[in-house]
Parts: structure tokens; C-alpha cells; sequence
């Protein structure tokens, strides 16, 4: 089994292709939870359509919101979740911490956690 927990960058995109599936054990299982275009999509149709892989849970997908066509969704071997791994108790938690923090730094014009621009 190999479970994806890494960020998107230049470096990893598509670090998941059909020559890192052909690697992997036959029948053996994928995990994503990370971010979708760290697997290319159509490499993992073939190799779950052709026994290569046995199975794949995907939290997250190339395109979000999947389309109810992806073909990835038709296969009996496919588990597929609502892009909601990342939500624990935990990652709750620290999200309100962040939040609070953020609204006082908004109050006393400090500069934001974790900006994204």
C-alpha cells in the first residue's frame, strides 16, 4: 500500500506516473489525501483497470470538483471521499487557533499567518 502525504509542488506533480505505479507490488492499494494532481489520472485508470493496482482510495482528484463522468468513480475497485480527510478534531483545533490569531493581527495590522496570494 502506498499513501500520499505530501505537498503539490513542481517537484511532485505527477509524481505518480505510470512508471511509479509499474514499481509497485501487483494488486497493491493507493491512497491519496494529499492533492490530486500528484497522480496522473489516466496512468491510475490503466493500472486499475489492468490489475496493476488492486485498489485506490481518492480523497482529492486533478479536477475539484470530480465531474460524476470521471471514470475513476465507475470502477468497483475505486473508494472515493468528499475531499475531507484532512478534518480530525485535531486540524479543527488548530484551525480556530489560527483564526483568532489572524483576527488579532487583522486588529493590530500585523502581517497574517499563513497568507496565501
Amino acid at each position: 500500500m502506498l499513501s500520499l502525504h505530501l505537498p503539490l509542488a513542481a517537484e511532485t506533480a505527477r509524481i505518480i506516473d505510470s512508471a511509479a505505479l509499474a514499481r509497485m507490488k501487483r494488486g497493491s492499494i493507493l491512497i491519496n489525501t494529499a492533492r490530486g494532481p500528484l497522480v496522473d489520472e489516466k496512468a491510475l485508470l490503466d493500472a486499475l483497470t489492468n490489475g496493476q493496482l488492486g485498489a485506490a482510495g481518492l480523497d482529492v482528484f486533478c479536477r475539484e470538483p470530480v465531474g460524476a463522468d470521471d471514470p475513476l468513480l465507475k470502477l468497483p475497485n475505486v473508494v472515493v471521499t468528499p475531499h475531507l480527510a484532512w478534518l480530525t478534531v485535531e486540524t479543527l483545533e488548530r484551525s480556530l487557533v489560527v483564526i483568532a490569531e489572524n483576527c488579532r493581527r487583522l486588529r493590530t495590522g500585523e502581517a497574517l499567518l499563513h497568507r496565501v496570494v
